[in-house]
């Protein structure tokens, strides 16, 4: 369905391959296939509703699936893909959460991994900037879209609305484009992230109203 809808919108070519970002096997075939492919870019975004998992899955089982799709895989992909994009001057487009940012309750694996996530290529990028290695790093940090599976994962228990996702997505894509270092949508996230440290009690209001807490904890 994806690729029917770029074709129609005029792109010459599109590629697709698909890969569960819970094998710790998948991320060198799909990092060979897109470097052959495209080359000099590299756009991140596994998800981990696609397993079946809610995210607040505290087992074993669940905390380990979503550190592999939500940061592992991540780190694994960039590994690989690192030495092309260095030689070539590229770029990473890592989609992220706000939950990456500002913690919230009923979702602590979940929040963990993209924690994790954020200081892995905020780090990345430091290492990159003193070494003088032009590869760009563009950090997505995107709120709930107008997906099935999203809007299943969260149903009853937030009363936020959903972002239209091809908007979501065109902000993904300016973002890597342009080499932007940091893409916030919907835009009302970016200050909600800088008042995370400076007035937390007004963050932790703001996060309250959009929860049914009631619902959350059952």
């Amino acid at each position: 369905q994806v690729v029917g809808n770029c074709r129609k919108l005029g792109a010459p070519k599109v590629f697709y391959i698909a890969a569960d970002m819970a094998s710790p096997e998948a991320p060198e075939s799909l990092v060979q296939f897109a470097l052959d492919k495209l080359g000099e870019g590299l756009g991140l975004k596994p998800g981990v509703q696609d397993l079946g998992l809610g995210l607040r899955d505290r087992t074993g089982i669940g905390l380990w699936c979503h550190l592999q799709v939500n940061f592992l895989s991540y780190v694994q992909l960039t590994s690989r893909a690192l030495p092309s994009l260095t030689d070539s001057k590229g770029s990473l487009v890592v989609v992220s959460s706000l939950l990456g940012r500002v913690p919230t309750s009923f979702s602590t694996p979940y929040s963990a991994a993209k924690f994790a996530l954020d200081s892995f290529f905020g780090s990345l990028r430091r290492e990159l900037d003193v070494q003088d290695v032009n590869v760009a790093i563009t950090m997505c940090v995107l709120g709930l879209r107008d997906r099935a599976s999203a809007a299943e994962a969260v149903r009853g228990v937030t009363r936020v609305k959903a972002a239209p996702g091809p908007k979501a997505a065109l902000a993904v894509i300016r973002g890597g484009a342009t080499r932007a270092a940091g893409v916030f949508y919907p835009w009302r996230f970016h200050l909600l992230c800088l008042l995370r440290r400076w007035l937390p009690r007004p963050r932790a209001w703001f996060i309250r109203q959009d929860l049914n807490v009631t619902a959350a904890a059952a």
